[in-house]
């Protein structure tokens, strides 16, 4: 180590390379955000201790309804989903839940997890866009072709297994309302709804907002940054993964594969020019 490269360490330096206002502990005591845990116990529900710990403040208790919303809608979509699968596969192979859950939420990337994040960005760009583009249409219309020039997939978007997605019209309906009441300014709904348009425009089929697309709109009239919404739909499909881990580990069977021992995968046999070793 070159001599005055860093300082001397000392107990200070030391406690403040993690400093925080997150969480304080000390002996007997413990306090997040300033508040005494105690003070919390019993008095805050989950979601609005979970807003209070990553954002610093308590929501109303409409901002609270709206949160809770969005993360009741997006617990669990069935083991066909890669994280479910992987779940209740790696919990008969003789690990602990927690392995179990952290195999599927390894998972939760940008292709399985990550449009929620992705469709709050492209709504932040719509609503930034029309104050300069001068209506709300043109800006979603820009902003589209903009996405579409990276990739053909909208995120929140269309659905890959439902016509219409049945959590979309209850989590918008409680955002219009939330809007009618004054708890939100209902400027990303109002995007959503018109980027919903635009998909639509010359399809016989329309391609209506999926899960990601119904709670992006949640978190963005709520004031979360993009990631915290990819964060809080991880925290979401946690119940779900667990629910499943469960499930399966109450089943009993031992080192289950993808598809039934049954069924074996199809195999495509080499050309004899590609085989090792062939002349």
């Amino acid at each position: 180590m070159s001599p005055g490269r860093y300082p001397e360490p000392t107990v200070d330096g030391v406690a403040d390379w993690w400093t925080t206002s997150v969480t304080r502990i000390a002996p007997g005591e413990v306090e997040h955000r300033g508040v005494p845990v105690q003070d919390l116990i019993g008095t805050t529900d989950l979601v609005s201790a979970m807003w209070f710990l990553v954002r610093g403040d308590q929501p109303s208790p409409g901002e609270a309804r709206l949160l809770e919303a969005a993360l009741v809608a997006s617990m669990d979509h069935g083991p066909q989903a890669p994280s479910i699968a992987i779940a209740r596969m790696a919990m008969t192979c003789g690990v602990g839940i927690n392995n179990a859950m952290a195999s599927a939420v390894n998972t939760l990337g940008d292709s399985h997890g990550g449009a929620g994040q992705q469709c709050v960005e492209l709504l932040n760009d719509v609503v930034a866009g029309s104050a300069s583009a001068g209506s709300l249409r043109e800006a979603a219309d820009v902003v589209l072709t903009r996405w579409r020039s990276r990739s053909p997939y909208i995120p929140g978007f269309g659905h890959r297994f439902h016509p219409r997605d049945p959590r979309r019209d209850p989590l918008l309906g409680l955002v219009a309302k939330a809007k009618a009441e004054g708890t939100v300014d209902g400027a990303h709904l109002a995007a959503a709804l018109e980027v919903e348009s635009l998909l639509a425009e010359g399809r016989e089929r329309p391609i209506p907002m999926n899960i990601d697309g119904a709670t992006a709109v949640i978190y963005a009239e709520l004031g979360f940054e993009p990631e915290l919404s990819r964060g809080f739909f991880v925290l979401s499909r946690s119940v779900g993964i667990l629910a499943h881990a469960w499930e399966e580990r109450q089943g009993g069977r031992r080192n289950k594969g993808p598809i039934p021992p049954s069924i074996l995968p199809t195999y495509r046999a080499p050309a004899p020019t590609e085989r090792t070793g062939d002349a």
